[in-house]
């Protein structure tokens, strides 16, 4: 995986903008620290920073060929999963390749079939080729929205990067952060395209976007669509079963150590269990990991998501299939570092409010890197299995909104609110906001004929949770991350699987009275009894009270600064009243926003934004 950037304009030069090419990309050097590069033509500037996985010697980016009629170039961030078989096809066509990497596969795979070749890939992608022959930017991000990618429309032309900071560090873009922007760093819907920035997009997943003289034009080439299912219970499960094993063997490809991130809970032990038995036929043996916080396991105590503590289980999985397992350990004042904060925010460009949940992520994945360079990871089983507590929830499932924000928990509606400064909470009408994007999401889910009002629920509610919740979870893997260099795989989000099982009716999906089903007894030859029983536990959040005490003395360094930017976003009474209180007895909900407070200051910080909010 890589980082990609790049600049159109018509109306400019662009062979005399190296410098600024360059420093658009540069600013992604963490995912990229293996090489760099330019491709410059009058119109077009790419700039790339690579992060080598497959063919180290000969991937170098940005790539191009020559046709009769002039050049196409490409920079691309990701894996094509199938690339060995589209490599055969099109050497079968008359191609000849100059490298082994899965960026000249899909290069002429462009030559070949024009911007069709997006039907033809089964990855993880976020990759602009600029055809020189017409003039012409095509934009591409994979289906599930795994790899980011990010635009921002010019009076003749176009920015784009994998984040929001390659924009950042053009002279034509601007750090303007309006109301509009701001609503979804508390409303927690993932509203399709947001990107925070004002003028600024996300490349919708499933979306090709071309550029051209004529201007900027979207269009669709995936969707979630319903579709009979006609097998049954025993054939599900068999069907899932032959495609993970299929799709973790094509992931486990790369030409640099890889591991697998194991919780302990099914989706993790799941593909750690299939990864050990198809690295045992090449004499193998699988890398674990996982995080835990000093004391966790001795102090545990059950909550309104977790029953029990991870590492009992993550042992019997790392027993049960021989891994080489390391669990790496975090106390409170790692997880409250400011050094930490900063590059958990500095990596995401947004201060969304996941805490500990960021900090401990990104360094479990810094600890990572250290011994491998790719990882996979069980994101999205919930999303896709039907996994997470609110699925089965019946008070969230009847609400009229998102169930993870109706589902009582931290996260959950209005809780979220009461940090922000009254007079901009009342401007930003969250609430209309939140059920805004809640109507919107429902109207885009199509339904067969026939269907159960149950069916019906439910098919909605996966819809949801595919296009947006998952969304909001991979953006947050792909950041963290790539900060360290580390490329994580979501054998989960494999297209052919997520169609599957959407299309899987509800009652196949918890035939067994039990949540995530089809992939429990999909995988049950590969896992312990002990997790194969497991409820759903959600990723670990530290409850060491020390860290509460951590928060606490941060948001107080705050207060002090009077005049401050920070109180035009966030209520300074709340906060006061949140950092005397007693640690011990802070509230979930409480904690939550101490953590955001501190995000949106360290943001503050780092990217000086000027806030139009009225």
């Amino acid at each position: 995986m890589c980082g990609i950037a790049g600049w159109v304009s018509y109306d400019s030069d662009l062979t005399r903008r190296s410098d600024t090419v360059t420093a658009m990309a540069e600013t992604m050097a963490c995912r990229g620290p293996d090489g760099h590069g330019v491709f410059l033509r009058p119109h077009a500037g790419l700039g790339h920073r690579r992060l080598a996985v497959i063919d180290l010697p000969g991937g170098a980016q940005p790539m191009h060929v020559g046709t009769p009629n002039d050049d196409i170039a490409i920079v691309y961030s990701g894996e094509a999963y199938n690339y060995r078989e589209l490599r055969s096809r099109l050497q079968g066509l008359g191609h000849t390749f100059d490298t082994d990497s899965d960026t000249e596969v899909v290069l002429r795979g462009y030559l070949q079939w024009g911007e069709s070749v997006v039907d033809r890939l089964n990855g993880m992608y976020a990759f602009a080729i600029w055809d020189q022959r017409e003039e012409k930017l095509l934009m591409v991000r994979d289906r599930m929205g795994i790899k980011p990618f990010y635009f921002s429309p010019t009076p003749d032309g176009v920015l784009f990067g994998s984040e929001p900071k390659a924009i950042l560090a053009n002279p034509l873009a601007s750090r303007v952060v309006d109301a509009d922007g701001l609503r979804e760093v508390f409303a927690f819907t993932k509203a399709p395209g947001w990107a925070l920035w004002k003028g600024m997009a996300e490349v919708l997943p499933g979306t090709v976007i071309t550029v051209d003289r004529n201007g900027i034009r979207p269009r669709t080439y995936w969707r979630l669509e319903p579709a009979e299912h006609t097998d049954d219970r025993e054939a599900s499960v068999d069907r899932v079963r032959e495609l993970l094993t299929d799709i973790v063997e094509r992931q486990l490809v790369a030409d640099v150590p890889r591991c697998v991130l194991l919780s302990g809970g099914l989706d993790s032990s799941a593909l750690t269990g299939l990864a050990a038995q198809r690295l045992a036929r090449d004499g193998e043996q699988v890398r674990t990991f996982s995080v835990d916080f000093a004391g966790q396991e001795e102090n545990f105590v059950p909550d309104e998501m977790r029953d029990t503590p991870d590492e009992p289980f993550v042992r019997d999985v790392a027993r049960h299939v021989g891994s080489a397992h390391r669990t790496v350990l975090l106390n409170p004042a790692e997880l409250s570092d400011p050094a930490v904060r900063r590059a958990v925010i500095g990596a995401r460009d947004m201060p969304l409010g996941l805490g500990d949940m960021d900090s401990s992520l990104y360094l479990l994945f810094r600890a990572i890197r250290e011994h491998s360079t790719v990882a996979l990871s069980g994101e999205s089983a919930d999303e896709v299995f039907g996994g997470y507590r609110w699925f089965h929830d019946g008070t969230a499932l009847k609400s009229d909104t998102f169930p993870w924000l109706a589902f009582n928990s931290a996260l959950a509606g209005d809780t979220r609110w009461e940090i922000i400064e009254p007079g901009l909470r009342r401007r930003l009408r969250l609430p209309e906001y939140v059920a805004d994007q809640y109507a919107s999401a429902v109207a885009e889910v199509e339904h067969p004929a026939g269907e159960t009002e149950v069916e019906h629920r439910m098919r909605t509610v996966c819809h949801l949770h595919l296009t947006r919740f998952v969304r909001q979870l991979l953006d947050r893997k792909d950041r963290m991350s790539m900060a360290v260099g580390l490329e994580v795989r979501v054998p989960f989000c494999d297209h052919r699987l997520v169609e599957y099982v959407y299309n899987t009716p509800w009652a196949l999906k918890t035939f067994d009275g039990r949540e995530k089903s089809l992939l429990r007894h999909a995988s049950k030859h590969v896992l312990p009894q002990s997790v194969a029983q497991r409820v759903k536990s959600p990723y670990p959040s530290t409850q060491d009270p020390g860290y509460a005490v951590a928060l606490q003395q941060l948001v107080k360094q705050r207060l002090v600064e009077r005049d401050s930017v920070l109180f035009d976003l966030l209520d300074r009474d709340w906060l006061l009243a949140a950092v005397e209180a007693d640690p011990a007895q802070l509230s979930p909900s409480t904690r939550v926003g101490l953590d955001h407070a501190i995000d949106i200051g360290t943001w503050l910080d780092l990217y000086s934004p000027e806030l139009q909010l009225n």
